[in-house]
């Protein structure tokens, strides 16, 4: 959204001196606004990039690929006009707070010392509720009372613009106003509709609603930003008025505005709600076991029309609340006990993100769920991927796990992948999960088989689905025979970590691997296959004392792990380690979790443990795996280093699981608001 008019001038004379604001549990790169799926997921900038991030007033929310979302906020006390959200040329409020737990962002915001607002934007997440879950909407709750003892005139504003339709911003938008079962809504949609396409990584199809309760109160209005904002500010009050000119989103910035008339507030305080989300019919095309069709949102099993959803989710912000605190309480209870305040900063920022890059589809009988690799490829339910957050979804609802994979096994079990090794994704292109018939995805054949062994693993440990083992047991199987062939020595191929290129007899590569097929030969017991079993637990273990003496550098002081097999000056964080430990599988000997543990530290820099010798980045996602089989000192190391990062990064983008451990910043302009931080989970599911 440009700087309206005004705002250009005004932001150079808005004074953020004063503005102090403290930032619990930590001030991070961006803050979640309203983060539920892949297309709503918008943000406001947090890190340090030279302005003053982490304040709602005087920026705009952007999208996470960083284009703006127009959303304004404004209120009217006694008469004067200030700026709570975004920047449309007011006076901006003082921010004294920022909050974030799992589910919300908190601020609390001091107008001209006479009244404060408390701002919550709540994305629940019901991890066991996937009604409530299906519902690609969230919440915006304004809360104000009187500071000084005072009775004070307030009246409170908020506005979307219709940049969130659209990622093309000369595309026609189009808008409707209307009411249902006492809720006002502002329709907005794409005039014409681009079903399962993306322009800059938004959406092209669906309808977004903006909504509040309709009584005696409200007034709204459609239009030109500047007019409608304008009126807002010179009367306390909108016209009702509603604009036709349906026309370009950067055509005289359309808005859609409501305003709320609190009255005379005293200390006790009065809210107003509003809600925000998105309704498509069908989210995704996918090619299963039948031919490639369209899929139907999970909302549409549940709900028979789109007003039907927003009803049922504007009335149920008082139990979505509850859930969504109970939540948060439970996050934040385990976190803490197991790391503290700084453990908590990680967990808390990453489980929005993580369920974010998410969407829920098919019908309560046959249900997916379909993951975007947002900035790093934009793949359907890429294995590696989902490798790393797999300990979020065990620990939120092991279901969810399942409802990942689905989509995998249903197109492979079909035949219609060639190659022997298990897919790396289900489409190139999110929302388009085409699979792959002509073999021609990425090649990781090592590193895909054995994440789909250990999550499948995973999941059926957690939920006792041994019937889910049995059925996909000669895929399983066929997997496993290339772990065998290919795990004590690996050939020159890419991991997960690709980005730092191809490397022959990856010990870290090689390990999971090993963990693979000691984890079939679980799978193996479960299903009745003991003879199978045992072979493939000789094999891992076999290899497992063949690996240590390939991989582990014993001279060295402290000995330790080389990133590949006779390179003796190379080291890395060996977190493929975890898999062994989460599953139980007892391969690996407690020496050598022993000996990493204690050659961390003597590699750590300013804001982490490098990922391997080839550079000074890390992953934060392998960082918290690696932390969660060490020791507690060296654990709590990861974690300070990590709470360190998000407080201190210069990045203003959505939590980047890959960074630069010396600088603080980005590497790269990719791997940021990515699905993978799930992955600080992973010690919450491992005791040592």
């Amino acid at each position: 959204m440009q700087l309206y008019k005004l705002g250009l001038l005004v932001s150079s004379l808005v004074a953020y001196v004063g503005a102090n604001s403290t930032f619990t549990p930590a001030r991070p790169p961006a803050v979640p606004l309203a983060v539920k799926s892949p297309y709503l997921s918008t943000w406001l900038d947090a890190g340090s990039d030279g302005g003053d991030g982490g304040y709602l007033a005087g920026e705009w929310p952007t999208f996470w690929e960083n284009q703006v979302t127009g959303w304004c906020g404004l209120i009217r006390v006694d008469g004067v006009a200030y700026t709570w959200m975004g920047l449309p040329g007011t006076t901006t409020v003082n921010q004294t707070a920022l909050e974030y737990t799992s589910t919300k962002s908190i601020f609390t915001m001091n107008v001209a010392g006479a009244v404060e607002m408390n701002i919550t934007f709540m994305s629940p997440i019901t991890p066991n509720d996937l009604k409530r879950q299906s519902l690609v909407f969230s919440y915006l709750n304004v809360e104000v009372n009187s500071l000084d003892g005072k009775e004070h005139d307030v009246q409170v504003y908020a506005d979307i613009s219709a940049e969130w339709v659209s990622g093309d911003r000369s595309t026609i938008a189009q808008w409707d106003y209307g009411t249902t079962d006492d809720i006002a809504y502002h329709k907005v949609y794409r005039q014409t509709q681009l079903a399962f396409s993306e322009v800059n990584q938004q959406g092209e199809w669906g309808c977004w609603y903006w909504a509040t309760d309709s009584n005696g109160k409200m007034t709204r209005q459609s239009g030109q930003d500047t007019v409608v904002r304008g009126q807002f500010s010179s009367n306390g009050t909108l016209t009702n008025g509603v604009d036709t000119n349906y026309r370009a989103i950067q055509d005289d910035w359309p808005v859609f505005a409501f305003a709320s008339n609190l009255g005379s507030v005293s200390s006790t305080p009065v809210s107003t709600l509003f809600s925000l989300g998105l309704t498509q019919d069908e989210a995704v095309q996918y090619e299963g076991s039948s031919a490639y069709a369209p899929v139907q949102s999970l909302w549409k099993a549940y709900f028979d029309t789109e007003l039907e959803a927003l009803s049922f989710f504007h009335k149920d912000y008082s139990t979505s609340s509850s859930l969504a605190s109970d939540f948060d309480s439970q996050v934040a209870k385990d976190s803490v006990a197991l790391g503290g305040n700084d453990y908590l900063a990680l967990t808390s920022l990453a489980a929005r993100q993580a369920i974010g890059a998410t969407q829920l589809c098919g019908t309560e009988d046959n249900m997916y769920l379909f993951l975007k690799e947002i900035s790093s490829d934009g793949n359907l339910n890429t294995v590696d991927v989902m490798f790393p957050v797999y300990p979020f979804f065990i620990y939120t609802n092991p279901e969810l796990l399942k409802l990942v994979m689905e989509p995998l096994y249903e197109n492979q079990l079909a035949g219609k992948y060639p190659n022997a090794w298990a897919m790396h994704d289900m489409g190139s292109n999110y929302p388009n999960a085409t699979g792959h018939s002509d073999g021609n995805d990425e090649k990781m054949p090592l590193e895909e088989c054995g994440n789909m062994v250990i999550m499948t693993l995973a999941y059926a440990m957690k939920s006792k689905d041994t019937d889910y083992l049995t059925q996909r047991y000669s895929l399983l199987t066929q997997w496993t025979e290339y772990l065998i062939e290919d795990a004590l020595y690996p050939a020159n191929q890419i991991s997960t970590d690709d980005f730092a290129g191809s490397l022959a007899n990856q010990t870290n590569l090689a390990l999971k691997g090993m963990i693979g097929i000691q984890a079939m030969a679980v799978i193996a017991n479960q299903t009745g296959n003991t003879a199978d079993a045992a072979n493939y637990s000789s094999i891992a273990h076999s290899y497992i004392t063949k690996w240590q003496d390939l991989a582990i550098n014993k001279d060295a002081s402290p000995p330790h792990t080389t990133l590949n097999y006779g390179n003796a000056s190379s080291h890395g964080l060996l977190y493929n380690l975890y898999a062994d430990a989460q599953l139980g599988l007892g391969l690996v000997p407690d020496s050598v979790y022993q000996m990493q543990s204690d050659f961390y530290p003597t590699v750590v820099n300013k804001y982490g443990v490098p990922l391997d010798t080839r550079h000074t980045e890390t992953k934060a996602d392998w960082e918290s795996w690696s932390a969660a089989i060490a020791s507690t000192d060296t654990r709590n190391m990861f974690f300070e280093h990590l709470a360190t990062w998000i407080n201190e990064t210069p990045t203003n983008k959505a939590f980047t699981d890959l960074y630069d451990t010396v600088t603080g910043n980005y590497p790269s302009t990719l791997f940021f608001a990515r699905p993978v931080v799930g992955g600080t989970f992973a010690p919450l599911l491992v005791t040592q």
